[in-house]
């Protein structure tokens, strides 16, 4: 493990209502009672990792489902345990995923005092039609609400979550969208395609949705790309956009390639040269028993060279290609980037290669054919 570099995540799997559009591993909110042995079983599984000394973590991020469905009282249960295993660094970022309707200022309040310190919400899009279509349970008056209260306890650090290529919208009520959060002023964007995930309601009403066209999606894409620039928003990961030092920091953990600890139901880890993933079943995770029901991947070598160039790519800054030959003793055509390079989709310099906007856009072909 290297010192200083891990994160923790950490999954609550909790909702008010699944979204018609998630095959994330999440489920409408339990009782209290049921909440309350989900919270314990999670501190089981942190105290497994205690040892003679503190590990150390500079990055912890709680995500969902919906964490702000947990009350303070079961969040401080989790922060006692984290402390008696984990060294939280200072200045280290601790981020809270949140629902706009499920938390008050005391709420919140209490989750900054436990030493939450970035917040990242759900919008989606401010258009009820929209919003209605994604099944999410507020609306823009909501949001804007949240992102007050959040404000009036001190978190400055927010990540507002958009997305687009939704049914029934338009280039046009994307754009309204984009400027009526680029008035808020959030550290942090997150804009991500709809993906019709097969077995949700979106895939299986497909046929009768209103969907954009591919030309729509790519001017969407673009004109998310243009109005977030132009807003002083650095476009530093394929859907993610920040102001200068506001990056997320636990997010990079994944795409460089580093060290981490995940804990709750479907969490994965990656530590030395395994990688760990918890069950999805909630039965299964709830037993003592839960570690047999971990999967465990050996990492070798040429899974580390396409994770670090697959994951790699998704970045401005790109990867190197010694560091790529060093792990994966091959070299990465030539040819082919030149080609790329030439299309407008790739940058090459020196040692470094990386994606321009219009590659990000098709950044999982140009990967196919590349690695």
């Amino acid at each position: 493990m290297k010192a200083n570099t891990l994160g923790l995540y950490l999954h609550v799997p909790f909702c008010v209502r699944k979204c018609s559009y998630c095959d994330f591993c999440s489920f409408p909110a339990l009782s209290e009672s049921e909440k309350d042995e989900y919270v314990d079983a999670e501190i089981r599984e942190i105290l497994s990792y205690k040892r003679a000394d503190k590990i150390p973590v500079e990055t912890v991020f709680f995500g969902g489902g919906t964490p702000s469905l947990l009350t303070p009282n079961q969040l401080s249960k989790i922060f006692r345990a984290i402390e008696k295993v984990f060294l939280i660094l200072p200045n280290s970022e601790i981020t809270l995923e949140a629902n706009p309707k499920t938390f008050d200022c005391e709420k919140m309040r209490e989750y900054a005092a436990l030493g939450v310190n970035r917040v990242s919400m759900g919008l989606q899009s401010i258009h009820e039609n929209e919003l209605k279509i994604l099944g999410r349970i507020h609306n823009f008056d909501d949001f804007k609400r949240a992102y007050e209260i959040v404000d009036s306890v001190g978190i400055s650090n927010v990540n507002v979550d958009l997305m687009y290529a939704i049914p029934e919208q338009t280039p046009e009520s994307l754009l309204k969208t984009l400027r009526s959060v680029i008035e808020l002023s959030p550290s942090h964007v997150s804009a991500y395609s709809l993906i019709l995930e097969e077995g949700t309601p979106l895939y299986n009403a497909q046929k009768r949705l209103s969907l954009p066209s591919d030309e729509q999606e790519y001017e969407m894409y673009l004109s998310i790309c243009n109005t977030l620039g132009e807003a002083g928003y650095s476009h530093y990961e394929i859907s993610n956009y920040a102001r200068a030092g506001c990056e997320s920091r636990h997010n990079l953990k994944y795409w460089q390639n580093r060290e981490y600890i995940g804990v709750g139901i479907s969490a994965y880890s990656y530590l030395g040269d395994r990688r760990y993933g918890n069950t999805r079943l909630l039965s299964e995770y709830l037993s003592p028993r839960y570690e047999s029901y971990r999967e465990v991947e050996y990492v070798d070598s040429a899974t580390r060279a396409f994770e670090y160039a697959m994951l790699g790519l998704r970045l401005k800054e790109g990867i190197s290609l010694s560091k790529y030959r060093n792990i994966s003793g091959r070299e990465l055509s030539i040819d082919k980037i030149q080609a790329y390079v030439d299309a407008g989709y790739m940058n090459l310099s020196a040692d470094r290669i990386s994606l321009t906007e219009k590659g990000f856009y098709v950044s999982n072909s140009i990967l196919a054919e590349l690695l």
